[in-house]
Protein backbone atom coordinates (compact mmCIF):
# COMPACT_ATOMS: atom_id res chain seq x y z
CA UNK A 1 0.00 0.00 0.00
CA UNK A 2 1.68 3.34 -1.25
CA UNK A 3 1.25 5.80 1.75
CA UNK A 4 0.01 9.62 0.91
CA UNK A 5 0.73 12.82 3.03
CA UNK A 6 -2.43 13.80 4.26
CA UNK A 7 -4.74 16.09 1.57
CA UNK A 8 -6.60 18.76 3.22
CA UNK A 9 -10.07 19.29 1.52
CA UNK A 10 -12.37 22.48 2.00
CA UNK A 11 -15.60 22.24 1.43
CA UNK A 12 -18.03 25.27 0.10
CA UNK A 13 -21.70 24.99 0.24
CA UNK A 14 -23.69 22.40 2.82
CA UNK A 15 -26.88 22.17 1.55
CA UNK A 16 -29.00 19.04 0.51
CA UNK A 17 -26.81 17.18 -2.00
CA UNK A 18 -24.01 18.21 -0.44
CA UNK A 19 -24.07 15.91 2.72
CA UNK A 20 -23.37 13.11 0.35
CA UNK A 21 -19.78 15.04 -0.31
CA UNK A 22 -19.40 15.04 3.20
CA UNK A 23 -19.74 11.83 3.94
CA UNK A 24 -17.93 10.70 1.25
CA UNK A 25 -15.09 12.75 2.37
CA UNK A 26 -15.77 11.04 6.35
CA UNK A 27 -14.79 7.85 4.22
CA UNK A 28 -12.20 8.73 2.69
CA UNK A 29 -10.21 9.59 5.28
CA UNK A 30 -8.42 6.12 5.60
CA UNK A 31 -7.02 6.87 2.60
CA UNK A 32 -5.07 10.31 4.31
CA UNK A 33 -7.96 12.85 2.67
CA UNK A 34 -8.56 15.12 5.65
CA UNK A 35 -11.41 17.69 5.89
CA UNK A 36 -10.49 20.44 7.71
CA UNK A 37 -12.93 23.31 6.35
CA UNK A 38 -16.88 23.66 5.28
CA UNK A 39 -18.09 26.79 4.58
CA UNK A 40 -22.18 27.88 3.76
CA UNK A 41 -23.65 30.98 3.94
CA UNK A 42 -26.53 29.43 6.47
CA UNK A 43 -24.61 29.88 9.73
CA UNK A 44 -26.87 26.95 11.01
CA UNK A 45 -25.85 24.37 8.39
CA UNK A 46 -22.07 25.53 8.27
CA UNK A 47 -22.10 24.50 12.22
CA UNK A 48 -23.60 21.22 11.69
CA UNK A 49 -21.02 20.32 9.18
CA UNK A 50 -18.39 21.56 11.36
CA UNK A 51 -19.52 19.35 14.02
CA UNK A 52 -20.46 16.49 13.00
CA UNK A 53 -17.49 15.82 10.37
CA UNK A 54 -15.07 17.73 12.88
CA UNK A 55 -14.18 20.05 10.64
CA UNK A 56 -13.64 24.21 11.12
CA UNK A 57 -16.69 26.26 10.00
CA UNK A 58 -17.30 29.28 7.96
CA UNK A 59 -19.82 31.07 6.71
CA UNK A 60 -18.03 33.59 4.19
CA UNK A 61 -15.78 31.76 1.15
CA UNK A 62 -13.06 34.18 0.87
CA UNK A 63 -11.89 34.13 4.98
CA UNK A 64 -11.97 30.02 4.70
CA UNK A 65 -9.47 30.01 1.85
CA UNK A 66 -7.28 32.87 3.08
CA UNK A 67 -7.16 31.59 6.64
CA UNK A 68 -7.28 27.61 6.00
CA UNK A 69 -4.47 25.66 4.47
CA UNK A 70 -6.28 23.52 1.86
CA UNK A 71 -4.83 21.19 -0.92
CA UNK A 72 -8.45 20.54 -2.88
CA UNK A 73 -11.63 22.23 -2.67
CA UNK A 74 -14.73 20.74 -3.22
CA UNK A 75 -16.99 23.51 -4.27
CA UNK A 76 -20.93 22.04 -4.07
CA UNK A 77 -22.94 25.31 -4.21
CA UNK A 78 -25.34 25.98 -6.80
CA UNK A 79 -24.52 26.81 -10.45
CA UNK A 80 -25.06 30.58 -10.03
CA UNK A 81 -21.97 30.68 -7.59
CA UNK A 82 -19.39 28.46 -9.42
CA UNK A 83 -18.04 31.57 -11.48
CA UNK A 84 -16.52 33.76 -8.75
CA UNK A 85 -16.10 30.79 -6.18
CA UNK A 86 -13.58 29.31 -9.07
CA UNK A 87 -11.93 32.51 -9.42
CA UNK A 88 -10.88 32.71 -5.52
CA UNK A 89 -9.90 29.13 -5.47
CA UNK A 90 -7.56 29.77 -8.66
CA UNK A 91 -6.12 32.69 -7.05
CA UNK A 92 -5.07 31.07 -4.21
CA UNK A 93 -3.85 28.09 -6.38
CA UNK A 94 -6.58 25.76 -4.93
CA UNK A 95 -7.35 22.66 -6.70
CA UNK A 96 -10.88 22.32 -6.91
CA UNK A 97 -13.67 20.13 -8.01
CA UNK A 98 -17.18 22.04 -9.08
CA UNK A 99 -19.90 20.37 -8.86
CA UNK A 100 -22.32 20.03 -11.67
CA UNK A 101 -23.96 21.82 -13.51
CA UNK A 102 -20.54 23.58 -14.11
CA UNK A 103 -22.25 26.70 -14.92
CA UNK A 104 -25.47 28.05 -16.05
CA UNK A 105 -24.40 28.37 -19.78
CA UNK A 106 -21.45 28.04 -22.15
CA UNK A 107 -19.71 31.40 -21.41
CA UNK A 108 -18.94 31.12 -18.14
CA UNK A 109 -17.76 26.81 -18.46
CA UNK A 110 -15.26 28.21 -20.69
CA UNK A 111 -14.43 31.67 -18.16
CA UNK A 112 -13.61 28.99 -15.26
CA UNK A 113 -11.64 26.69 -17.49
CA UNK A 114 -9.65 29.48 -18.74
CA UNK A 115 -9.18 31.39 -15.65
CA UNK A 116 -8.03 28.20 -14.18
CA UNK A 117 -5.43 27.51 -17.29
CA UNK A 118 -4.47 31.02 -16.80
CA UNK A 119 -3.26 30.30 -12.91
CA UNK A 120 -2.06 26.82 -13.51
CA UNK A 121 -4.79 25.43 -11.40
CA UNK A 122 -5.82 21.75 -11.51
CA UNK A 123 -9.64 21.08 -12.43
CA UNK A 124 -12.18 18.63 -12.21
CA UNK A 125 -16.37 18.68 -12.24
CA UNK A 126 -18.23 16.50 -10.30
CA UNK A 127 -20.02 14.35 -12.54
CA UNK A 128 -20.74 11.20 -11.02
CA UNK A 129 -23.31 9.07 -13.37
CA UNK A 130 -20.28 7.29 -14.65
CA UNK A 131 -18.74 7.06 -11.61
CA UNK A 132 -21.75 4.80 -10.26
CA UNK A 133 -20.63 1.03 -9.84
CA UNK A 134 -23.04 -0.40 -12.61
CA UNK A 135 -22.00 1.86 -15.22
CA UNK A 136 -18.53 1.03 -14.93
CA UNK A 137 -19.33 -2.41 -14.46
CA UNK A 138 -21.57 -1.54 -18.43
CA UNK A 139 -18.01 0.15 -19.61
CA UNK A 140 -15.80 -2.44 -18.66
CA UNK A 141 -17.69 -5.16 -20.52
CA UNK A 142 -18.09 -2.61 -23.67
CA UNK A 143 -14.07 -2.29 -23.42
CA UNK A 144 -13.67 -6.00 -23.86
CA UNK A 145 -14.98 -6.01 -27.07
CA UNK A 146 -17.87 -8.98 -25.79
CA UNK A 147 -20.30 -6.91 -28.13
CA UNK A 148 -18.43 -6.01 -30.49
CA UNK A 149 -18.62 -2.35 -32.08
CA UNK A 150 -21.17 -0.04 -29.80
CA UNK A 151 -23.75 1.08 -32.95
CA UNK A 152 -26.85 1.98 -31.22
CA UNK A 153 -28.03 2.73 -27.50
CA UNK A 154 -31.25 4.21 -25.62
CA UNK A 155 -29.90 6.24 -21.86
CA UNK A 156 -32.57 6.57 -19.54
CA UNK A 157 -33.32 8.46 -17.08
CA UNK A 158 -37.18 8.72 -16.01
CA UNK A 159 -38.50 8.94 -13.40
CA UNK A 160 -41.89 10.34 -10.92
CA UNK A 161 -40.05 11.09 -8.03
CA UNK A 162 -40.87 14.62 -6.16
CA UNK A 163 -37.47 15.88 -6.94
CA UNK A 164 -38.73 19.82 -5.89
CA UNK A 165 -39.46 18.79 -2.28
CA UNK A 166 -35.26 18.49 -1.49
CA UNK A 167 -34.74 20.92 -3.85
CA UNK A 168 -37.66 23.22 -4.25
CA UNK A 169 -35.64 25.98 -6.31
CA UNK A 170 -35.83 23.92 -9.45
CA UNK A 171 -39.01 24.82 -9.94
CA UNK A 172 -38.36 28.07 -10.74
CA UNK A 173 -35.10 27.24 -12.59
CA UNK A 174 -35.19 28.83 -16.26
CA UNK A 175 -33.58 25.23 -18.18
CA UNK A 176 -34.21 22.39 -15.91
CA UNK A 177 -34.44 19.02 -16.92
CA UNK A 178 -31.38 18.75 -19.77
CA UNK A 179 -29.38 21.06 -17.41
CA UNK A 180 -30.30 19.03 -14.04
CA UNK A 181 -29.70 15.35 -14.91
CA UNK A 182 -29.69 15.67 -18.57
CA UNK A 183 -26.41 16.24 -18.55
CA UNK A 184 -25.69 13.00 -16.68
CA UNK A 185 -27.11 11.18 -19.00
CA UNK A 186 -25.27 12.70 -22.29
CA UNK A 187 -22.20 12.44 -20.31
CA UNK A 188 -22.83 8.81 -20.17
CA UNK A 189 -23.83 8.67 -24.10
CA UNK A 190 -20.32 10.94 -24.99
CA UNK A 191 -18.17 7.97 -22.23
CA UNK A 192 -19.82 4.83 -23.52
CA UNK A 193 -20.57 5.68 -27.34
CA UNK A 194 -18.13 8.11 -28.36
CA UNK A 195 -17.82 11.74 -28.83
CA UNK A 196 -21.27 13.56 -30.85
CA UNK A 197 -21.38 14.92 -33.83
CA UNK A 198 -24.43 16.21 -33.85
CA UNK A 199 -28.01 15.48 -32.14
CA UNK A 200 -31.65 16.99 -32.12
CA UNK A 201 -33.30 17.73 -28.96
CA UNK A 202 -37.73 17.77 -28.39
CA UNK A 203 -38.58 19.33 -24.82
CA UNK A 204 -41.88 18.98 -23.13
CA UNK A 205 -43.34 20.95 -19.90
CA UNK A 206 -45.43 18.58 -18.44
CA UNK A 207 -45.81 19.81 -14.70
CA UNK A 208 -47.53 23.52 -15.19
CA UNK A 209 -46.51 24.35 -11.95
CA UNK A 210 -43.10 24.69 -13.10
CA UNK A 211 -40.98 26.97 -15.11
CA UNK A 212 -38.99 25.31 -17.44
CA UNK A 213 -38.52 22.44 -19.55
CA UNK A 214 -39.35 18.78 -17.18
CA UNK A 215 -38.76 16.30 -20.42
CA UNK A 216 -36.19 15.94 -22.51
CA UNK A 217 -36.11 13.51 -25.77
CA UNK A 218 -32.54 13.57 -27.47
CA UNK A 219 -31.03 11.39 -30.71
CA UNK A 220 -27.41 11.75 -31.31
CA UNK A 221 -25.29 10.99 -33.82
CA UNK A 222 -21.89 10.16 -32.80
CA UNK A 223 -18.98 10.42 -34.62
CA UNK A 224 -18.17 6.90 -35.27
CA UNK A 225 -21.49 6.53 -36.76
CA UNK A 226 -23.60 5.09 -33.91
CA UNK A 227 -26.87 6.32 -33.04
CA UNK A 228 -28.07 7.41 -29.41
CA UNK A 229 -31.13 8.20 -27.71
CA UNK A 230 -31.05 10.42 -24.63
CA UNK A 231 -34.42 10.36 -22.12
CA UNK A 232 -34.60 12.47 -19.05
CA UNK A 233 -37.95 12.98 -17.31
CA UNK A 234 -39.23 14.21 -13.63
CA UNK A 235 -42.60 13.85 -15.13
CA UNK A 236 -42.47 9.52 -15.84
CA UNK A 237 -46.14 7.95 -14.01
CA UNK A 238 -44.71 4.25 -13.61
CA UNK A 239 -44.77 2.09 -10.73
CA UNK A 240 -42.05 0.81 -9.34
CA UNK A 241 -40.82 3.90 -10.42
CA UNK A 242 -36.81 3.62 -11.51
CA UNK A 243 -35.39 6.85 -9.24
CA UNK A 244 -32.51 7.54 -9.62
CA UNK A 245 -31.22 4.71 -11.45
CA UNK A 246 -30.16 4.91 -15.15
CA UNK A 247 -31.41 2.14 -17.87
CA UNK A 248 -28.97 1.60 -20.55
CA UNK A 249 -29.33 -0.35 -24.12
CA UNK A 250 -26.38 -1.18 -25.92
CA UNK A 251 -26.46 -3.06 -28.85
CA UNK A 252 -22.91 -4.08 -31.24
CA UNK A 253 -22.20 -6.48 -33.96
CA UNK A 254 -21.68 -9.38 -31.95
CA UNK A 255 -24.24 -8.72 -28.69
CA UNK A 256 -25.85 -6.14 -26.41
CA UNK A 257 -25.85 -4.71 -23.31
CA UNK A 258 -29.18 -4.71 -21.18
CA UNK A 259 -29.40 -2.60 -17.69
CA UNK A 260 -32.57 -3.33 -16.39
CA UNK A 261 -34.01 -1.66 -12.99
CA UNK A 262 -32.21 -2.97 -9.62
CA UNK A 263 -28.93 -2.69 -11.42
CA UNK A 264 -29.06 -5.48 -13.33
CA UNK A 265 -27.14 -6.39 -16.10
CA UNK A 266 -27.78 -8.89 -18.93
CA UNK A 267 -25.14 -10.00 -22.10
CA UNK A 268 -25.43 -11.45 -25.18
CA UNK A 269 -22.26 -12.27 -26.67
CA UNK A 270 -22.12 -14.25 -29.83
CA UNK A 271 -25.47 -15.80 -29.29
CA UNK A 272 -24.84 -16.99 -25.76
CA UNK A 273 -26.45 -14.89 -22.89
CA UNK A 274 -25.53 -14.26 -19.37
CA UNK A 275 -27.10 -12.20 -16.39
CA UNK A 276 -25.19 -10.40 -13.36
CA UNK A 277 -25.95 -7.84 -10.35
CA UNK A 278 -24.14 -5.09 -11.16
CA UNK A 279 -24.98 -2.34 -7.98
CA UNK A 280 -22.63 -1.68 -5.25
CA UNK A 281 -23.51 -2.41 -1.36
CA UNK A 282 -25.00 -0.20 1.01
CA UNK A 283 -22.68 2.07 2.73
CA UNK A 284 -23.12 2.90 6.48
CA UNK A 285 -24.61 6.33 5.16
CA UNK A 286 -26.62 5.34 1.97
CA UNK A 287 -29.97 4.20 1.84
CA UNK A 288 -32.10 2.93 -0.68
CA UNK A 289 -33.15 4.36 -3.43
CA UNK A 290 -30.85 7.02 -3.01
CA UNK A 291 -27.74 4.73 -2.45
CA UNK A 292 -27.25 4.23 -6.28
CA UNK A 293 -26.82 8.06 -6.72
CA UNK A 294 -24.97 8.26 -3.03
CA UNK A 295 -21.83 5.68 -3.73
CA UNK A 296 -21.25 7.66 -7.11
CA UNK A 297 -20.18 10.63 -5.25
CA UNK A 298 -17.93 8.70 -3.09
CA UNK A 299 -16.75 6.74 -6.24
CA UNK A 300 -16.38 10.39 -7.72
CA UNK A 301 -14.49 12.07 -5.00
CA UNK A 302 -12.07 8.90 -4.44
CA UNK A 303 -11.48 9.12 -8.62
CA UNK A 304 -10.69 13.15 -8.24
CA UNK A 305 -8.46 12.22 -4.83
CA UNK A 306 -6.25 9.92 -6.91
CA UNK A 307 -5.85 12.03 -9.68
CA UNK A 308 -5.16 15.06 -7.87
CA UNK A 309 -2.25 13.38 -6.40
CA UNK A 310 -0.77 11.70 -9.16
CA UNK A 311 -0.77 15.14 -11.00
CA UNK A 312 -2.74 13.53 -13.44
CA UNK A 313 -6.59 15.29 -14.87
CA UNK A 314 -9.67 13.86 -13.97
CA UNK A 315 -11.46 11.89 -16.40
CA UNK A 316 -14.08 14.58 -15.61
CA UNK A 317 -11.50 17.86 -16.13
CA UNK A 318 -12.87 21.12 -17.10
CA UNK A 319 -11.94 20.53 -20.53
CA UNK A 320 -13.45 17.41 -20.51
CA UNK A 321 -16.48 18.35 -19.14
CA UNK A 322 -16.96 21.48 -21.98
CA UNK A 323 -17.31 18.60 -24.25
CA UNK A 324 -20.17 17.32 -22.49
CA UNK A 325 -21.63 20.73 -21.81
CA UNK A 326 -21.76 21.12 -25.25
CA UNK A 327 -24.06 18.83 -25.77
CA UNK A 328 -26.62 20.63 -23.10
CA UNK A 329 -26.32 23.88 -25.07
CA UNK A 330 -26.89 22.04 -28.42
CA UNK A 331 -29.90 20.39 -26.66
CA UNK A 332 -31.07 24.13 -25.76
CA UNK A 333 -31.24 24.83 -29.39
CA UNK A 334 -32.36 21.97 -31.37
CA UNK A 335 -35.41 22.58 -28.80
CA UNK A 336 -36.24 25.96 -30.25
CA UNK A 337 -34.84 25.66 -33.21
CA UNK A 338 -36.48 22.07 -34.70
CA UNK A 339 -33.36 21.33 -36.11
CA UNK A 340 -30.12 18.76 -35.78
CA UNK A 341 -27.27 21.32 -34.27
CA UNK A 342 -23.60 20.63 -34.14
CA UNK A 343 -22.07 20.93 -30.55
CA UNK A 344 -19.87 23.84 -29.93
CA UNK A 345 -16.08 23.13 -29.55
CA UNK A 346 -13.63 24.85 -27.29
CA UNK A 347 -10.11 25.53 -28.13
CA UNK A 348 -7.73 26.81 -25.68
CA UNK A 349 -6.06 30.34 -26.35
CA UNK A 350 -2.38 30.43 -27.91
Amino acid sequence: MVEHRTTRIGLIGCGFYAQNHLHAWGDLKSQNAELVAVCDQDPIKAEAAGRRFGAAWFTDAATMLESMPIDLLDITTRMGSHRALAAMAAEHKIAMIVQKPFAPNWDECVAIVENARAHGTWLAVHENFRFATSMRRVKAVLDSGAIGDPNWARISFRTGFDVYLGQPYLAQEDRLVILDVGIHVLDLARWLMGEVAHLSCETQRRNPNIKAEDTATMILKHETGAVSIVEATYEARRIPDQFPETLVEIEGTKGSIIVTRGEKMVVTTQGLSFEENIGGPLLSWTSRPWHVSQEAVLHTNAHMLTSFRAGRDAETSGVDNLKTFALVEAAYESAVSHASVKPKKWSPKA
